[in-house]
């Protein structure tokens, strides 16, 4: 902690510039960080001052690093271990062994699991900032005038609401689920909850699915995660305060998706699409891997790689994919984890890490083997290379599931892979012209567009210093209670009139006949 006061005491001697801002970053490692990188980066070249809090442990956050100012506080080592998701991914693979209508929910309690830990986790480290008089008084002293976090971890929206400062996000995931769920109407019969491995044109047992996803996604919400914020709410917050008050506040929301790749749904004036932003034209490859490119040939490369969570598959997987690439006449540079192969063919090129955007926009390479991770995916449509899925973890069931739909994409399954059905998988992506050509109308579309994504992103982060914050585009919706923003109070006052008008008309009908009634059989 002393560390982290003595870093926050050189930001008052940084001196005030006209037209740059200071910025407090609240980061997601992992690949969540190689585009937070990006933003970082140009923010930094147009002059506004950063710092960057992330824990000590990080994977891929520096400390030091020239275009930031570091600040290192506990926020997740105890749930941030490699070795968990490779665990996990054992579990994850033995659960789809069972196939059926419960699978997903089944996976989806894995993941409740790791949720429940993590946030725990989070809502602790915050406790400890929040706690700690010296660091909120230094953070005060600072004068930021941004917040700009990706909500996949709460610590910076916890922050920066703590600080009252203007938030921006750069966002998919958050809480339990995609973000999309909460800040814009998601109507269950055509919007896919994340998990549930639907698409948008859903049958009934599809609807009937989606609906039971969505039900224990309020479960998972309401009953593991809030409650473990609750003592942090009562002692820092005012009352009733909840995760879903503290995300609405924020001012602009740049998500990490477009229309080209995701399903089409209804959305919010504070909401701006940046998917793919981190994409770039293809650099040149070092010297030894542009030669083994090269002596592919006219058969060109494949790409295989399995993002930075998940360190190794099943060797019986391994064994599976090595031996169906050695029956390729193409080339394949494959980032490996672990063990090399006892079947690997002499085609076949075993990295610790591979350039992936360049590689991917190589005129040589003819596809792209991957678990399906969000900025693989982009890179790949950015670049129109057709997609052989290998889904692990997380979100990228779905994510190969938007491209399989969309003809760009073919999907196996590691628990279920064999040589003979993965080299069959693989061929089909080689040899049909299909993928490709459908992968390339994706490329077009995703750069066919106004304005960049990256430019996208940076307008509207500077949008918001210069205007001390963006709620002019925050909707009224955010602020309402449930019922009301259901109307369901106003349901119930018309009902109410409704069965009153009707209770006085049948009491009133009632006492003229019985009156009638009763004056006849006097007469008689």
């Amino acid at each position: 902690m002393a560390a982290l006061l003595a870093a926050l005491g050189f930001l008052s001697l940084w001196p005030a510039g006209t037209d740059s801002s200071r910025i407090l970053v609240v980061p997601v490692d992992g690949s969540h960080w190689i585009n937070m990188e990006v933003i970082l980066k140009v923010l930094h070249s147009r002059g506004h001052q950063l710092t960057v809090l992330h824990s000590p442990n990080s994977w891929y956050i520096p400390t030091n690093a020239s275009f930031y100012t570091s600040i290192t506080a506990r926020m997740l080592e105890d749930g941030n271990k490699k070795d968990y998701y490779n665990k996990l991914l054992l579990n994850v693979l033995e659960v789809r062994r069972s196939a059926g209508f419960l699978t997903t929910f089944y996976q989806q309690r894995l993941i409740t699991n790791l949720l429940a830990t993590g946030h725990k986790t989070l809502a602790d480290a915050a406790g400890e900032m929040l706690d700690n008089p010296a660091f909120v008084a230094k953070l005060r002293e600072a004068k930021f005038d941004l917040m700009l976090t990706d909500p996949g971890l709460t610590v910076g929206v916890l922050l920066g609401n703590y600080l009252k400062l203007p938030m921006v996000f750069n966002v998919r995931w958050m809480n339990n689920g995609e973000s999309h769920f909460a800040m814009a109407p998601s109507p269950l019969s055509y919007v896919p909850v994340p998990g549930s491995e639907l698409d948008d044109q859903m049958d009934f047992p599809g609807r009937l699915k989606n609906m039971l996803h969505y039900v224990y996604s309020l479960i998972e919400l309401h009953f593991y995660i809030n409650p473990v914020y609750a003592d942090l709410f009562r002692r820092h917050f005012p009352p009733k305060t909840d995760l879903f008050t503290l995300e609405h506040a924020a001012d602009i929301w740049l998500v990490r998706s477009d229309f080209i790749f995701e399903l089409p749904r209804p959305t919010m004036p504070n909401v701006f699409y940046v998917g793919g932003f981190q994409c770039e034209k293809a650099k040149p490859l070092p010297a030894d891997l542009e030669a083994f490119v090269q002596s592919s040939g006219e058969h060109g490369v494949v790409v295989m790689s399995l993002g930075t969570l998940v360190s190794a598959l099943p060797r019986d997987v391994t064994e599976a994919i090595a031996a169906a690439f050695a029956q390729l006449p193409q080339k394949v540079v494959w980032r490996i984890k672990g063990e090399k192969p006892s079947l690997l063919g002499d085609n076949t090129l075993l990295v610790d890490w591979l350039p992936q955007n360049d590689l991917l926009g190589h005129p040589k390479t003819r596809a792209f083997v991957a678990h399906g991770g969000t900025n693989g995916m982009y890179e790949a449509i950015y670049h129109g290379v057709p997609v052989l899925g290998l889904p692990l973890l997380f979100d990228q069931f779905d994510n190969l599931l938007r491209l399989k739909v969309r003809g760009a994409a073919r999907v196996v399954e590691a628990k279920s892979l064999t040589v003979e059905g993965f080299l069959e998988a693989l061929r089909d992506i080689l040899e049909n012209p299909t993928y490709r050509d459908n992968m390339r109308r994706l490329s077009r579309l995703h750069h066919d567009r106004p304005m960049p994504p990256l430019e996208t992103a940076i307008f509207w982060i500077e949008y918001v210093t210069r205007h001390g914050g963006a709620s002019h585009l925050r909707p009224v919706g955010y602020s309402l209670p449930w019922y009301s923003y259901f109307c369901l109070d106003v349901v119930l006052f018309i009902t109410a009139v409704v069965a009153t008008f009707a209770w006085i008309s049948m009491f009133t009908c009632k006492t003229v006949c019985c009156r009638r009634f009763g004056r006849k059989m006097k007469r008689e």
